[in-house]
């Protein structure tokens, strides 16, 4: 009887060996399946959300436990694979999949459950943000999680994570309560204030570089269920009208108002007149999740007309699922962007005119009101770094895979090169690409990378967890 080889992606770069009967005997030690290609269920579980990301892994294992996760992590660390893990596959920088290597999907650890009185939510791995908003939204609670309902809780929440909820609660690991990890040696560990303290501030922002979460534990809040939210725009002709008005706004707003200015062209939806689709628009996108709506809207009311306003009364998980058919799977996604101090005059017609440049069919550039919580961290904030940033804005560059991306690509770069003397000099790394340098990733951190670097030789010491936006063990 032939053995069959696999040629798998090592640690070290090279490429290491493994027969049939290591793959089988691995197999049969999961209680979730191991793919290779052409198995079903293989195209689904090497699918990722950005289609520049042209990685495929040799293996794939769904874990369906935290101890299948523990054993694929030891058998990647006894023979010197290349490993990589997949939440919800939205990372822009593809970090999800191995290239060559091996992939744990933990698509299949997709469990939540609420305990309301202790305002709990107990999250899987493999959680996107729709299943815990709608579990929690069930007891009017929810946790700080992002924008788009698709991405995943995991990759989300350990880079930071920010979103409607961040000025009232801080950043999504702010929110962390507890994490079961299995960690480079393969043991299963919880973490917390009182358990493994170290690991559990490295976690709160460190991204996936210190191990394999299987369990997220986080706080809630009452929030809905119905909440004031929704978008409008204008003509990019009244864009200095709309961002002064956008300057009054945030500068005043309490923390349950969180607003985000945009330009990008008016898509071909039904809410939008004929006549707009496709034209440039300044649109402002707002989330009030407290009292006093209509009050704490007034200076975007006095705008007057827009050219569609979709901000009403709505439920909760439907404002959170609201940009969703802006980033759909399958597309080639091109982002920079800068944590900002705040907006001084002279950069929001730096914005303006460098995002009407990046403007096409499916493009958008951004300004994000993040003051609030998240620059007032307990006395254990965790490893996130730059607090101090008031907003963060940027410029993302969306084509079809079959289209010539080059000249968005150049315009997103143009863009971002003109708004990065208004930087805090930091960045967030969820949104950091595969081509950046280490230094963005360090800068992603600042005054907390060196800590993490000690972190990291801890628990990590032969970096077997580097298929990330890498932090290298201090040494």
């Amino acid at each position: 009887m032939s053995t069959r080889m696999f040629e798998v992606a090592g640690l070290g770069g090279g490429r290491v060996g493994l027969t049939s009967a290591q793959i089988e005997q691995l197999g049969t030690r999961l209680e979730g399946p191991l793919l290779t290609a052409g198995d079903e269920g293989w195209d689904e579980a090497v699918l990722v959300w950005n289609a520049m990301v042209a990685a495929k892994p040799s293996l794939v294992v769904q874990p369906a436990s935290a101890q299948d996760v523990a054993t694929a992590v030891r058998f990647a660390v006894d023979h010197g694979l290349l490993l990589s893990i997949k939440g919800g596959g939205h990372n822009i920088a593809g970090t999800a999949l191995a290239d060559g290597g091996l992939t744990l999907d933990m698509s299949r650890m997709r469990e939540v459950t609420v305990d309301p009185a202790a305002r709990l939510a107990h999250a899987g791995p493999g959680c996107l943000l729709q299943d815990v908003d709608r579990a929690t939204q069930q007891y009017g609670l929810a946790t700080v999680l992002g924008f788009v309902s698709e991405t995943g809780v995991a990759g989300l929440t350990l880079g930071g994570g920010f979103g409607y909820l961040t000025r009232r609660f801080g950043w999504a690991a702010d929110n962390l309560e507890q994490v079961e990890i299995v960690t480079a040696d393969g043991r299963i560990r919880t973490t917390s204030r009182a358990q493994n303290p170290d690991l559990f501030w490295a976690i709160r922002g460190g991204g996936g570089n210190f191990g394999v979460v299987t369990r997220f534990t986080f706080r809630l809040h009452e929030v809905g269920p119905v909440i004031t939210g929704g978008l409008a725009a204008w003509s990019t002709d009244r864009a200095d009208e709309v961002f002064a008005t956008y300057r009054e706004l945030t500068a005043v707003a309490p923390r349950e108002l969180t607003a985000v200015a945009l330009i990008r062209l008016a898509p071909p939806a039904p809410f939008v007149p004929h006549e707009w689709h496709l034209k440039p628009v300044a649109a402002l996108l707002v989330c009030h999740s407290g009292a006093n709506a209509e009050a704490d809207l007034a200076p975007l009311r006095a705008l007057g007309e827009p050219i569609f306003n979709l901000i009403g009364a709505k439920p909760y998980v439907a404002q959170q699922s609201m940009i969703d058919a802006m980033e759909p799977k399958g597309l080639n996604q091109y982002w920079k962007a800068e944590f900002l101090p705040g907006l001084p005059g002279e950069y929001l017609p730096t914005f303006r005119d460098a995002a009407l440049e990046v403007a096409s069919p499916l493009s958008f550039s951004v300004i994000f009101h993040l003051a609030g919580a998240l620059n007032e961290p307990d006395g254990d904030g965790g490893a996130v770094g730059n607090r101090e940033a008031q907003f963060i804005s940027g410029f993302s560059g969306v084509w079809p895979p079959q289209a010539d991306g080059d000249g968005i690509v150049a315009a997103v770069r143009k863009g971002w090169e003109r708004i990065r003397p208004f930087s805090t000099g930091g960045n967030y790394v969820n949104f950091q690409l595969a081509e950046d340098e280490a230094t963005r990733t360090a800068d992603a951190y600042r005054g907390t990378y060196e800590r993490l670097r000690q972190i990291k030789a801890k628990y990590d010491p032969d970096n077997a967890f580097r298929v990330n936006r890498n932090i290298q063990p201090g040494g």
